[in-house]
């Protein structure tokens, strides 16, 4: 199914201002994952349409102190969007919940399968090749070093991904395969976590 081309407008105005990481074009590849996961999961293909749709339209940058409630904004303005075009009140509800919910730095589980599917698919966005090309994006936009020189892969330390860009693989990247809530979800990180792998096992060799 396709949305509404006004809301589909709606949303590509609210993220013009976004970084490369968290644009539109995101979303259309986290759409592209949560369709994968609704045909196999059996879930409510609109609910989880709207909501994948919407989860980005506030976006702070990570180095805001407001980045923290990038999805409690975004859920907001999804209710006053759905609202406007007349979606009834239990779809609103769901549909701003699971975009409440999906937020990494929150570490909640969603209580519904769409709300599930829609942190499945926008994790799994944030991992394989596109997710080192983001990680990097990210980093070079706060202008953060990409290793630490004495340790670049955590063997002795924390990771810092507040001054270091490459720590952030072991401080999200490589633990989100474990916190897939679907089968489906959890087949495609598994893959992409050992492209992850791969690239720092590459890097080690030219570092």
């Amino acid at each position: 199914m396709k949305a509404k081309p006004e809301i589909y407008n709606e949303v590509k105005k609210w993220m013009r201002k976004n970084d490369p990481a968290h644009d539109f074009e995101h979303v259309l590849r986290v759409y592209e994952t949560a369709k994968m996961i609704c045909t196999k999961e059996k879930a409510n293909k609109k609910l989880v349409l709207y909501s994948v749709l919407l989860h980005d339209i506030a976006s702070f940058p990570k180095n805001d102190k407001r980045s923290k409630i990038s999805s409690t904004k975004s859920s907001k303005e999804a209710k006053k969007i759905l609202k406007k075009f007349s979606f009834p009140d239990e779809e609103i509800k769901i549909i701003s919940n699971a975009i409440e919910d999906h937020s990494f730095s929150k570490n909640k589980k969603p209580t519904s399968l769409e709300g599930k599917i829609l942190q499945d698919a926008d994790r799994i966005d944030a991992i394989g090749a596109i997710g080192i090309a983001r990680t990097f994006a990210v980093g070079g936009s706060e202008n953060r070093p990409f290793y630490n020189k004495s340790d670049p892969f955590c063997s002795i330390r924390n990771p810092n991904d507040q001054n270091w860009t490459l720590d952030h693989f072991y401080k999200k990247l490589l633990v989100i395969e474990s916190k897939m809530n679907t089968k489906s979800g959890k087949k495609e990180a598994k893959r992409r976590t050992k492209i992850l792998r791969r690239f720092l096992t590459d890097l080690k060799r030219e570092i």
